[in-house]
């Protein structure tokens, strides 16, 4: 089975499989540790947030702060490296270089999600440096955040819509209104599937996406029952905290 959807490298042919932070059960989301578990359960994406530093350095972390995940404290763009680095997710895991996850594992694809206006340039500057173009797909919450660190690059990378076009997506979807408008500039939706306990992204909306060459990718998609349905509902991706789980699921299914 082929799915419809953009023609960039870094897009898996048949259904892209996101391992989430990387794959533990024990907390140690976006570690290296955690990213050599996924790339040891045979996937080849993995999901991870990016901040910058005060003095410009790239680092893999889902907060803006040290305080949720590591033992330290304090806003990462206010810090200096040396600082954060001193850090441990858990306790026991060190805050990794966005560069470390891009040269470490140089065939793994990796979902950038860009979170915050200093994370721009030092994450340009580490897919530069890596030559990473054709395995990065650059997301953010913000459409402004993920232009600019694109503008950066000296080639082309996937792309993922930011709120505010997935929102006229999901609107002009559900009004029955075409909404390829808000697709014209990006590869994918990496989007939620529902919003607290309520569905929102239906069968209509991936047919749309697919018509203008988009792939849909849900999160974060923790059950086989969940995975399955949206599989029957024709996603290309699903970015999930249990990579086992979903790994089971695809294999069942002949799309691992």
């Amino acid at each position: 089975m082929t799915l419809p959807g953009p023609s960039h490298p870094y897009f898996a042919p048949r259904v892209t499989a996101l391992a989430h932070r990387g794959f533990s059960l024990d907390g140690l989301e976006n570690s290296m540790t955690a990213f050599q578990a996924a790339v040891d359960l045979g996937f080849t994406h993995v999901e991870t947030d990016a901040h910058g530093t005060a003095d410009g350095v790239a680092v893999a972390l889902h907060d803006s702060s040290l305080d949720r995940t590591t033992d330290g404290t304090g806003e990462v763009a206010e810090l200096p490296w040396e600082r954060v680095k001193g850090a441990r997710i858990g306790g026991v895991e060190p805050v990794p270089l966005l560069e470390d996850i891009l040269g470490t594992w140089p065939e793994l694809r990796v979902n950038i999600d860009v979170k915050g206006e200093s994370g721009i340039v030092p994450i340009a500057e580490a897919i530069e440096r890596t030559g990473a173009h054709d395995r990065v797909c650059v997301a953010s919450f913000s459409g402004a955040r993920r232009d600019a660190t694109v503008a950066r690059l000296s080639r082309p990378v996937a792309t993922s819509a930011g709120t505010s076009e997935a929102a006229r997506f999901f609107l002009g979807g559900a009004l029955g209104l075409g909404t390829l408008r808000s697709l014209r500039t990006v590869d994918a939706l990496q989007i939620p599937w529902r919003v607290g306990v309520v569905p929102v992204l239906t069968a209509r909306h991936v047919r749309i996406a697919h018509a203008a060459g988009v792939a849909v990718h849900v999160w974060t998609v923790n059950t086989a029952p969940e995975m399955e349905a949206l599989l029957d509902a024709g996603v290309d991706g699903i970015v999930s905290d249990r990579a086992d789980v979903l790994r089971d699921v695809l294999t069942a299914r002949g799309l691992w």
